[in-house]
């Protein structure tokens, strides 16, 4: 995973080696605002997993400081009681600057615990909030995490990060104004329930399946996926059954109507655009001196040329 994680050189030779044997795990993101209890509810989701006999991976990724570029890595801290498990590997990892709420590595580190035989992987993003939505090409099942009190149902509408949501969690539950921010949540998803139709591709890329949750047993009915809010208290344990039942009518669902491989494309299609934009930056660097690039810079910043003809003189540059 070091390896992965750090040498370009290193990855383009494990990931072609393992990669014939992923694409097995659930893939579970869970994202929302710093504070909403994020932490706390992957452990007890994972201790949950534990319970039914599955292997579970964790990547945590936590934000990288602009300064040091040091990371906390805190996630590890605040789920040491999950250590002494050897069916669980948790493995943090730093942003180092990239924005969407995961690292650009991430997808080759759960990918290596794909390969290797973990059943459920669990994707917790930074906690940046309103443009953590990278997270929805990358996993299967997208949990975002509300808190009340916290001023979340003006930012889900602003940040659109509603329409990522395959299940809603309402964290502190236990907290004055939860009921409030379970009507307000619940109100939006009506308002918004138009854009989920069978088939349909969102502006994320994101095939959303038919299907909807049943009467609460956990099965699934046909017509729209009707995306859940569940309450919880995670540091007391509580409505965790009730989430853990969502996940896998969610997954079920996925697998039953075609959405599974729907978002297998998504990924797939995310990552190779990532990677071709990594490797015209590589190539632009072998090709384009510094200097050139600081006179490009410069000429723009004085008005002499245009961003759009300076890229178009850096691309022609890089091909030549």
């Amino acid at each position: 995973m070091t390896l992965v994680e750090n040498d370009e050189e290193a990855a383009r030779m494990i990931v072609p080696a393992v990669y014939a044997e992923t694409g097995r795990a659930h893939l579970i993101g869970v994202t929302g605002s710093p504070g909403s209890g994020k932490s706390t509810l992957v452990n007890e989701m994972a201790k949950a997993l534990r319970e039914s006999g599955q292997l579970v991976g964790i990547v945590a990724v936590d934000p990288s400081s602009p300064f040091s570029g040091g990371a906390l890595l805190g996630d590890r801290v605040r789920m040491r009681d999950l250590s002494g498990d050897k069916g669980i590997f948790i493995r943090s990892m730093a942003s180092r600057g990239s924005l969407g709420g995961l690292a650009r590595t991430t997808g080759n580190v759960v990918r290596l615990l794909d390969a290797v035989g973990y059943d459920t992987i669990l994707i917790e993003t930074v906690g940046a909030g309103q443009a953590e939505v990278d997270i929805a090409s990358a996993a299967h099942t997208t949990l975002v995490i509300e808190a009340p009190g916290m001023g979340d149902e003006i930012q889900t509408i602003k940040a659109g990060i509603l329409e990522i949501a395959d299940i809603l969690v309402v964290n502190k539950a236990d907290r004055p104004g939860a009921e409030r921010t379970i009507r307000a949540l619940k109100a939006m998803l009506q308002m918004g329930a138009g854009g989920r139709q069978s088939g349909h591709v969102d502006h994320h890329g994101r095939m959303m399946v038919a299907g909807r949750l049943g009467d609460g047993d956990g099965e699934v009915g046909g017509g729209k996926w009707r995306v859940p809010v569940v309450p919880t208290v995670a540091t007391e344990g509580e409505g965790i059954v009730e989430l853990m039942d969502s996940v896998a009518a969610h997954q079920n669902q996925l697998k039953a109507g075609g959405g599974w491989r729907a978002r297998e494309l998504a990924r797939s299609r995310q990552e190779i655009g990532q990677l071709l934009q990594a490797e015209f930056m590589v190539r632009l660097q072998e090709t384009v001196s510094p200097t050139e690039r600081e006179t490009l810079i410069a000429a723009v910043a004085e008005r002499e040329i245009d961003p759009y003809s300076a890229v178009d003189r850096l691309f022609a540059r890089s091909n030549g």
